[in-house]
């Protein structure tokens, strides 16, 4: 059993916190939000993530998870100490690490004995050396800085935390490996690997992962649009060169675009490292521009469907979170597509079963939103699809239609057979596929 601050309760440091307390670990969280933390000791889950919930409640009532406003009471007795905290990016893309070097100035003042101190947010190539010297400032004991990144996926970072791929490590310290070979090990029980590692290559590696799976979403993107060129279907290119075991198949459904809170950032951020060391990363700038345009692909679609005059049209959108499973709509490609549709003189009325709130938050009362997918339908000329909820998979195609003043769907998700929809007399546009024309 460890003792364990974290520090920051977002999206990576509650699943973090919620998933240490989960394997016996004794975990107090801290937050600066005194109203969230009251919510957060109440049992309240302030992010929605599938699992999460139970284990959070269960924790709490077992008191292996505290919350906390006051960080020296947090780290008094911890051992390790987990930072993750915003690393939001700034208009050159670079991370703004103002909150991580400030706690760590905290910490500085605060620890009084061995503390292993741990990056658990994305960070630059540097970032350890950065902490290290902050915390020096002001600290008058022996402590170690670890890179530790987070590998997890939004809508499976429960599973993805407690049932690891791997568990990257990065330090100089061999306490302080020692101490983070003993944390994780029930983690791998089954043999996936703990894979120690200099700080800078740890911090690296997390920025590499996420802009190759980037990158593999954007190539294929690229593909499915010279699809439609050429009059070949991308589900079969998708089929065939993912069966081929050195490229794979995860990552090779073609969309509108990645958004989220780590591909957009973290792709962005490793351009801006490049650029600090005189070094032009070709692939990855391509990345980010191929991948702009293909957030309002289906825009296009629209455009050169309707002459260019959308005015007046009434759209019913049906998603808008970056992906399924999640309320997060950072960078999501629906709101660029709203954004786009308001100008143009659209009306949208959208659903999504959970991130309705954070986008009226943005729009609201721009956009009509509804409390089901049908209800969105309603008086509206055609459907747009923009994330891939389960729900969306298998609607009532008599209802939609019969609902809709035109049998006109524009699925930026590949959700639909084509047969199904020439059968079912659709108008039916995709990504990568021939336009079924019903």
């Amino acid at each position: 059993m460890k003792k364990i601050a974290v520090v920051g309760t977002g999206y990576v440091g509650l699943v973090t916190g919620t998933c240490f307390a989960e394997t016996g670990n004794k975990v107090i969280c801290v937050d600066i939000d005194e109203d969230k933390v009251n919510k957060m000791r109440n049992g309240e889950v302030p992010i929605y993530e599938p699992h999460l919930d139970v284990i959070f409640e269960r924790n709490i009532r077992q008191s292996r998870l505290r919350f906390t406003t006051d960080l020296a009471e947090a780290v008094e007795d911890a051992e390790i100490i987990f930072l993750a905290l915003p690393t939001p990016p700034g208009e050159d893309g670079s991370a703004d690490l103002s909150y991580v070097l400030g706690v760590a100035r905290e910490l500085g003042s605060i620890i009084k004995d061995f503390k292993v101190i741990v990056d658990k947010s994305t960070v630059p190539v540097g970032t350890a050396e950065k902490v290290e010297a902050a915390v020096a400032e002001n600290a008058t004991c022996e402590f170690a800085v670890v890179s530790n990144p987070e590998f997890l996926r939004e809508g499976f970072a429960v599973d993805d935390f407690l049932k690891p791929d791997r568990v990257v490590i990065g330090s100089s310290s061999e306490r302080a490996r020692k101490i983070m070979g003993e944390l994780y090990k029930p983690f791998v029980r089954q043999g996936n690997p703990i894979i120690f590692m200099d700080e800078k290559s740890a911090e690296l590696t997390k920025y590499a992962a996420n802009s190759f799976l980037a990158t593999k979403i954007t190539f294929m993107n690229e593909i499915a649009n010279f699809c439609e060129k050429v009059g070949a279907n991308v589900d079969d290119v998708r089929i065939g060169i993912g069966s081929d075991t050195r490229i794979g198949k995860r990552f090779l459904f073609p969309g509108i675009g990645f958004g989220g809170s780590c591909f957009p950032k973290d792709v962005q951020a490793l351009v801006k490292s490049g650029k600090e060391v005189d070094f032009d990363f070709q692939i990855i700038n391509a990345v980010l521009d191929v991948n702009h345009n293909q957030k309002l692909m289906l825009i296009e679609k629209l455009n050169n469907h309707y002459g260019g005059d959308l005015k007046g049209k009434n759209i019913a959108l049906w998603g808008l979170a970056f992906k399924p499973d999640t309320d997060d709509i950072r960078e999501a490609p629906a709101l660029y597509m709203i954004e786009e549709l308001l100008a143009a003189g659209a009306n949208v009325k959208a659903f999504d079963p959970e991130a309705m709130d954070n986008v009226k938050a943005v729009f609201g009362d721009k956009v009509t939103f509804t409390s089901n997918q049908y209800e969105a339908l309603d008086n509206s000329d055609l459907l747009v699809i923009a994330t891939e909820w389960g729900a969306f998979r298998n609607p009532d195609f008599d209802k939609i239609k019969n609902t809709l003043t035109e049998a006109k769907i524009f699925d930026g998700r590949n959700l639909f057979d084509l047969e199904e929809m020439e059968g079912k007399g659709f108008y039916y546009e995709s990504i990568g596929r021939k336009t079924i024309v019903g």
